[in-house]
């Protein structure tokens, strides 16, 4: 039998979007609101995520912590709840996502 494969190369043409750099770190977290992202499909998220909360409350006890969750094994921008994740990204000054098994 004489099987024939094609070789594609690993130097692919690039993504014809532009990079853009991450947006700058806060510099304290004190007083700020901090958002909690939980991939809740993942078992061990939601542990993770109260560990943080709470050695973040300790840490900046004046800061407010706000959560969302997010159930579904796909990527968010291929669901209803893209609006409510970016209402949600508006109100907060940092993030802090947990995605664990």
């Amino acid at each position: 039998m004489n099987n024939q494969y094609e070789v594609l190369s690993p130097w692919a043409e690039a993504d014809p979007v532009p990079p853009r750099g991450i947006t700058q770190r806060v510099a304290d977290l004190e007083g700020k609101t901090i958002g909690l992202f939980c991939y809740t499909v993942k078992p061990a998220s939601t542990p993770i995520i109260n560990t943080i909360e709470n050695r973040l409350r300790e840490k900046f006890p004046t800061s407010k912590f706000s959560r969302i969750g997010y159930g579904f094994n796909q990527d968010l921008k291929d669901t209803g709840d893209v609006a409510r994740f970016e209402d949600w990204v508006r109100g907060v000054d940092a993030v802090v996502a947990a995605i664990g098994d």
